[in-house]
């Protein structure tokens, strides 16, 4: 699993980013997404075959821009995951 950071131009409000996350989740591979536009961002949760180019293609087909891309590994954390 990967955690992937998109900078997303041209959300206004909380519509946007309900626009955003709609497309984003029918890109295969994709396990969570949530978008801030306060932030500028999307953050993405996904398997490690997700196809990034796919997700910033839905994103721009809504009339979006998307700037800088960062992905890092994701490693889900349980209730009692933590160490001690």
């Amino acid at each position: 699993m990967r955690k992937i950071t998109l900078e997303v131009e041209g959300m206004h409000c909380g519509m946007c980013e309900t626009h955003v996350n709609d497309v984003v989740r029918r890109v295969e591979g994709v396990k969570k997404v949530k978008s801030s536009h306060a932030k500028g961002r999307t953050d993405v949760i996904a398997e490690d075959n997700a196809d990034i180019e796919r997700i910033k293609e839905a994103i721009a087909k809504q009339g979006y821009g998307v700037g800088r891309i960062e992905t890092v590994p994701y490693e889900k954390h349980g209730l009692f995951s933590h160490k001690r």
